[in-house]
């Protein structure tokens, strides 16, 4: 197997010689004496990972020769990872450096064992930068609707997807919130026969009971007090498409039964109507909650479960996907960077660590959120786990069971998105990405006064 290319930048020949004589065994070691040799060789064998001592010929006492190496380096290929290798004494080099786009920076005198975990760790997060984009331009034709992942259970999601989406059977996608449910159902959609006809979603759980009879079925004119004009509803207007029922664990038991009918003979009566319309639509449906908890409970019915369930898509949590969270979270690193006009180049070493040990209770939500936010606020050229407010959030919880971290974290976001919301809870609902009867649920398990 080819062994990736290291290039060693250092102006002290017996230190090239020891770093090539002590990294040969696992990298391909390249070795430059000042800026010339550095770009010629750069730009020749393409490195991933290149070590830079900053003070370099003909000013090997200063900084600047190595600081104009690095900015030549990142202008060829801003993905590469410069490791800056610097004496203890001269840490503000160091940090400036790595804010105008080094990886990661190493102190003098050289520790071979300490030098080896940081480059591995250089070359495991170039290589999966690689794939990420590889993976990239391989999905800019799919359509997939944006999902992502590479994790065996999420490309046994895309499989099913793709058999699912050539039938008209009902798919019921579960998962926690913020696991991709809609675009998976959109994804279904947009690979049937029905792509070019319309899709049309609806939330269960956020619109109050007394309305959501109306939204599904529409109404006829004069059926009720302020019924001025005739109205479809949401299954009617996706006539010839798909349907998509978001939170259906929120159907009240009235609707179940008039949803089970439909589902039953395909045809609806709007309220107040006395005719029947047949409707032709597919019916896609997701919950976040335990359907068959909520069977025994008697508060969702048996048969609309199974009618509604003829394939049953289950989404993994993020936490789950090993492997797919700095997938993703590059990819929203560089959409919102680019959205921002901001110039930044990736994620420090500290920030790569966070993300991978986060338990991201809000999976994907979260991640982009976060990311967007770090975005917006960083100040350098590099995310850090300060502008992803990790660092903080994880330290809290490092001395509890991970059942306790969670549930305290919950309870945290909580009570944060009331405050935010002047304990509005469809507000703080809608910002949570849970719908209200949930969050009333929630606030009764941790004992959360609703006033």
């Amino acid at each position: 197997m080819k062994k990736p290319k290291l290039l060693i930048v250092d102006d002290d020949e017996d230190l090239r010689t020891q770093m090539k004589w002590a990294l040969a065994k696992d990298y391909g070691v390249l070795l430059a004496e000042d800026r010339k040799s550095a770009l010629e060789i750069f730009n020749k064998e393409h490195p991933l990972v290149v070590t830079l001592d900053l003070g370099l010929p003909p000013h090997p006492a200063g900084v600047e020769e190595g600081f104009l190496t690095l900015s030549e380096i990142l202008a060829e290929n801003a993905q590469v990872k410069v490791i800056i290798i610097t004496g203890r004494g001269e840490k503000e080099n160091a940090l400036r450096a790595v804010a105008q786009g080094a990886y990661d920076f190493f102190y003098k005198p050289i520790q071979i064992d300490e030098l080896k975990v940081v480059l591995k760790r250089a070359f495991y997060v170039s290589q999966l930068e690689q794939e990420q984009r590889k993976l990239q331009r391989r999905l800019s034709q799919d359509t997939f609707e944006g999902m992502i992942g590479t994790c065996p259970k999420v490309l046994e999601i895309f499989s099913t997807i793709q058999k699912v989406s050539t039938t008209d059977a009902p798919v019921l996608i579960t998962g926690e919130s913020g696991t991709g449910k809609e675009l998976v159902a959109r994804a279904i959609h947009s690979l049937s026969r029905r792509k070019s006809q319309p899709f049309i979603a609806i939330n269960c759980g956020a619109i109050p009971e007394n309305l959501l009879e109306g939204e599904l079925f529409g109404h006829e004119k004069g059926s009720f007090t302020g019924a001025h004009v005739q109205r479809k509803g949401r299954i009617e207007m996706a006539e010839g498409g798909t349907l998509f029922l978001d939170e259906i664990g929120e159907l009240p038991l009235s609707l179940q039964v008039k949803l089970l009918r439909f589902l039953q003979e395909k045809v609806i009566e709007r309220i107040g109507g006395r005719e029947e319309l047949e409707i032709d639509t597919r019916v896609l449906s997701a919950t976040n909650r335990d359907l068959e908890e909520a069977m025994k409970n008697a508060s969702f019915r048996n048969d609309l479960y199974f009618r509604l369930g003829v394939v049953s898509i289950s989404l993994p949590p993020l936490r789950e996907r090993k492997g797919d969270v700095l997938l993703l979270a590059k990819i929203f690193l560089d959409r919102y960077a680019d959205e921002n006009k901001k110039n930044i180049k990736g994620f420090t070493a500290q920030a790569i660590d966070a993300i991978e040990r986060y338990e991201w209770p809000g999976n994907i939500r979260e991640l982009e959120n976060r990311i967007k936010r770090a975005v917006i606020m960083a100040e350098s050229k590099k995310i850090s786990p300060e502008d992803l407010e990790i660092a903080s959030v994880n330290s809290k919880f490092e001395t509890m069971g991970l059942k306790e971290a969670r549930e305290a974290l919950e309870k945290e976001l909580i009570l944060k998105a009331l405050f935010r919301n002047s304990n509005n809870l469809t507000k703080a609902a809608l910002e949570l990405g849970i719908s209200r009867p949930t969050l009333y649920d929630l606030m009764e398990k941790f004992e959360i006064p609703k006033e």
